[in-house]
């Protein structure tokens, strides 16, 4: 939210939405003013009640809202609350305020718009202060699309909320793989150093390229067969690793081999116990959950390097919702991980099995593969465990942050994902909590990621995401 063109102060008259959306909202508008109808308190405390994201986060806004009216009086309130101080360049520290309706503020809307709706209410406020006060810049912010449409009729400016988006665009979102130019060892071999470590081959690069890099990127050229990852990131020099290449089948995990290049790297990064957090993009079809399964019962069954896999999602229909379930918290989210049970059957056979093999394997599986609710993951900690979070782009940034820090030693996460099918209200690719971790996380040396971008689950599969 920025000054405009004259360099002037702007108002923002806020939307409910944006409060449930992100509480913080009133500070994130630097030096200028914000403005809160008094319909957004009471939709405020008409969304306070229950345990859902949206109850938590409305009570949180009317709590901030709370503490900045604590000990003012009506006088202080009329004249504006001043919000902490925000640094600007031009105008050193600088505070915006806030102000709430205190008085009767309504301007006469068509009669298309009746004005018992609480979006007509801000219209109609918003519209007033437009023509009570011309001296402001008057900006409806609002998450609702219709709202902003009807703004633009009445000549109202409004804008989306713009604080919570992590990019620009999504196509700037970093992808976890980099591929090195054809002339890349003629330009970076002159200072190379090369060596080995139990097996492993490892190469200190110098040259130009280096400062771009990040820990645990994927590197890879043209055609050749050159595939590593990078390890180190210094000033001017890294240090990067042969990866393994789970294309051959020498090295399956768990009797699945890698289709292509990308499902490699995702194995690399799956299979290695000092990355700590990996995230895997792809549309449908690319082999996310499968690939993060077979990593998962290899190193919990057979390394025993976890205890147990925990699975776990938002719980969105695609359709008309079913109504509620019966049973315990692992069987009222079993219908929603279908896609862990389809996998399941690939990774263990059953096809081929007889009954008692397959009788003896559920049990196994049962009793090493959680699932479980998000709904009840507050104040938990998991140790030792292999936490897997699908469908993570239908979770805000405020969730995702919920769910990681309920790791603890030893626990590995990882995020699967398709930031092309958002199904909650208000998120998008460039605000997804799958968008935001995957940016937030790419320095740090003890996580990785990798976008899948061939489909391999059918050529029908592969036409359809194509072309429909």
């Amino acid at each position: 939210m920025e000054y405009t063109e004259n360099g002037e102060k702007r108002t923002f008259v806020l939307d409910t939405n944006v409060l449930i959306h992100d509480p913080t909202a009133i500070f994130r508008f630097k030096e200028h003013d914000v403005y809160i109808p008094m319909i957004v308190l009471e939709e405020l405390d008409d969304n306070k009640r229950g345990a859902s994201e949206v109850a938590r986060n409305a009570r949180q806004a009317s709590r901030f809202l709370d503490d900045l009216l604590c000990n003012m009086s009506s006088e202080q309130i009329e004249q504006g609350i001043e919000l902490p101080h925000t640094h600007n360049a031009d105008n050193g520290n600088a505070a915006g305020h806030l102000f709430l309706q205190t008085r009767l503020l309504h301007e006469e809307l068509p009669d298309t718009l009746p004005g018992d709706k609480p979006d007509n209410h801000i219209l109609g406020m918003a519209l007033a202060l437009q023509h009570t006060q011309p001296e402001l810049a008057i900006t409806l912010v609002s998450k609702d699309i219709n709202l902003r449409i009807k703004a633009s009729i009445l000549g109202i400016h409004n804008e989306d909320y713009y604080n919570d988006q992590v990019l620009d665009d999504v196509s700037l979102l970093y992808s976890g793989h980099h591929e090195l130019p054809d002339e890349f060892w003629q330009e970076h071999d002159k200072d190379m150093e090369s060596w080995q470590e139990e097996g492993r081959t490892f190469y200190r690069i110098t040259g130009p390229q280096v400062a771009d890099w990040y820990p645990n990127q994927c590197l890879s050229i043209g055609h050749e067969p050159f595939e590593a990852i990078v390890r180190e990131v210094e000033e001017d020099s890294a240090v990067i690793e042969r990866s393994h290449n789970y294309q051959q089948s020498t090295n399956a995990v768990w009797g699945i081999t890698a289709r292509n290049r990308e499902q490699s790297f995702a194995l690399n990064l799956l299979m290695d116990p000092e990355i700590d957090f990996v995230s895997l993009l792809g549309m449908a079809g690319t082999g996310k959950t499968l690939l993060t399964l077979a990593a998962g019962l290899a190193q919990t069954l057979d390394k025993n390097l976890y205890n147990e896999i925990i699975m776990t999602r938002v719980t969105i229909p695609m359709g008309e919702d079913i109504g509620f379930l019966p049973g315990t918290e692992e069987e009222k989210m079993t219908p929603w991980m279908g896609a862990l049970m389809d996998n399941l059957e690939v990774l263990t056979g059953v096809e081929e099995e007889g009954e008692w093999e397959r009788a003896a394997t559920d049990a196994l599986l049962q009793n090493r593969i959680k699932i479980r609710s998000m709904n009840f993951m507050r104040g938990r900690t998991f140790l030792n465990k292999y936490i897997i979070i699908d469908e993570a782009q239908n979770l805000t940034s405020k969730q995702m942050k919920s769910l990681i820090t309920r790791a603890g030693p030893g626990t590995k996460v990882v995020c699967l994902g398709n930031v092309a099918q958002i199904d909650t209200p208000y998120l998008t690719e460039t605000n997804s909590g799958l968008t935001y971790v995957v940016d937030r996380f790419k320095n740090w040396p003890h996580s990785g990621h990798i976008t899948l971008m061939r489909g391999e689950r059918s050529r029908l599969a592969d036409f359809a995401s194509d072309n429909l």
